[in-house]
């Protein structure tokens, strides 16, 4: 590929296409976590935070509500109506046991009754917000993106939280209005360290939301002023940090979620009183930094890149058996797997619409008939086949994102096997 004014070639290499898909298997990597994928989840009890499904059709609303673990998901659920979860703290596999009437769990049958220790809620149904609705729902068209609060680990829509959404929302946590009602000693909490409040003006459907600004601070401004002050105030303390917080007679509208910067978890006081303060409410898990989905994301970040170095020279099998190709082979490649990668989008659409999780046989059906339609090809025309035991096995997260909001409506991790890889010359 030549360019004009005798500009150097530009270089089109493996690593340029698949750059762009790097970001999908991140974020596959994070909502599965240290979720395994083979073993359901039930022996380890519960669970400090795991990916969680439930099952529409085995647990369908008017029932009792149950949850399985990602294992279970695969093994015991394959094709059946489930609704994603993301992930939830202190749960313990439901899969097999009472709720779930004479079926049994394939890969640990012997569970007790019930779970007495899980909390469920109407996301165990497939509904979230305040709203009471589904996602995605197709009677909403207002593009909107979904926010966990991560107390009660509801999802809310960012225009029903009372509150405008700070730009920068994905480094930040969010509580819920009614959980720092229930939880009032955050409120001062809120007022000292929590990122500054916005009023919202308009919540109606449709319409746009008014901004306004408190003390002339935006709420994604959470610069050094706020960071020094947080760090003068927990070296300050000599006693009770939040103590000296209410005597400060500061405060801030009790209205509305509020958005806490990174690491204000360790500003939390820790004394005798209050972490009784924090049991009692049923929030010790706010002093706990391992709590955060943020840490559970980087478990899976890590265990996948672990799993990559194991291979030969901790390289994809992929990328390997291509560095052998010359230049002209490696754009076909290139090709193929451009086309490829449309039609896998293609035939993944209708499992999103649908809300139903990618099995492995649908992936297996899907290169079958890949394959199906290479072989007529073949036979009408001249192909170059290149064959590689290197090509073989190789690891693929097949991740369905709704480009609207940014939020990954399914998940699902596949082996698949690339034998032969015919491209057309």
């Amino acid at each position: 590929m030549a360019a004009n004014d005798g500009e150097e070639e530009a270089t089109v290499s493996l690593v340029d296409v698949l750059e762009e898909d790097e970001e999908l298997e991140n974020e596959a990597s994070a909502v599965l976590g240290g979720s395994d994928s083979e073993k359901c989840s039930y022996p380890e009890g519960y669970v400090k935070r795991q990916a969680l499904y439930a099952c529409n059709t085995c647990t369908p609303k008017g029932g009792e509500p149950a949850g399985i673990c990602l294992a279970c998901s695969y093994k015991c659920h394959e094709g059946h109506d489930l609704f994603e979860l993301y992930t939830k703290r202190n749960f313990r596999c439901d899969c097999g046991n009472d709720k779930f009437g004479e079926m049994e769990c394939k890969l640990f049958a012997d569970k007790e009754k019930v779970n007495s220790g899980n909390k469920y809620s109407h996301n165990f149904f497939g509904l979230y917000c305040t709203c009471d609705r589904p996602y995605p729902d197709p009677e909403d068209e207002v593009p909107d993106e979904m926010i966990q609060c991560i107390v009660c680990e509801d999802w809310f829509h960012g225009r029903h939280l009372g509150c405008v959404v700070p730009d920068c929302v994905e480094l930040q946590e969010m509580i819920c209005e009614s959980c720092m009602n229930k939880t009032p000693f955050l409120w001062n909490y809120a007022a000292h360290i929590a990122v500054p409040a916005i009023t919202k003006v308009s919540q109606c459907k449709g319409e746009e939301d008014v901004k306004v600004e408190v003390n002339g601070t935006s709420a994604c401004k959470r610069k050094h002023q706020e960071e020094t002050e947080g760090s003068s105030e927990e070296g300050s303390c000599s006693g009770c940090r939040l103590r000296e917080m209410k005597s400060s007679g500061k405060s801030r509208t009790l209205q509305g979620a509020v958005f806490w910067p990174s690491a204000w978890r360790t500003k939390l006081c820790t004394c005798t009183d209050c972490k009784v303060l924090y049991a009692d409410a049923g929030v010790s898990f706010l002093t706990d930094e391992m709590d955060t989905v943020l840490a559970y994301e980087n478990k899976g970040k890590s265990t996948e890149q672990a799993e990559q170095a194991g291979g030969a020279e901790g390289r994809d099998p992929l990328m390997s058996a291509l560095n052998n190709l010359n230049r002209v082979q490696q754009l076909e490649i290139i090709h193929e797997y451009n086309d490829m990668k449309t039609e896998l989008k293609d035939y993944l659409q209708r499992f999103a619409a649908e809300g139903k999780v990618v099995t492995p046989e649908d992936i297996r059906q899907f290169f079958e008939q890949q394959q199906s339609r290479k072989r007529r090809r073949a036979n009408a025309g001249h192909q170059y086949s290149f064959c590689s035991d290197e090509m073989a096995d190789i690891h693929i997260h097949v991740c369905w994102v709704n480009s609207s909001i940014g939020n990954i409506c399914l998940v699902k991790p596949m082996q698949a096997l690339f034998q032969v890889v015919e491209v057309q010359l």
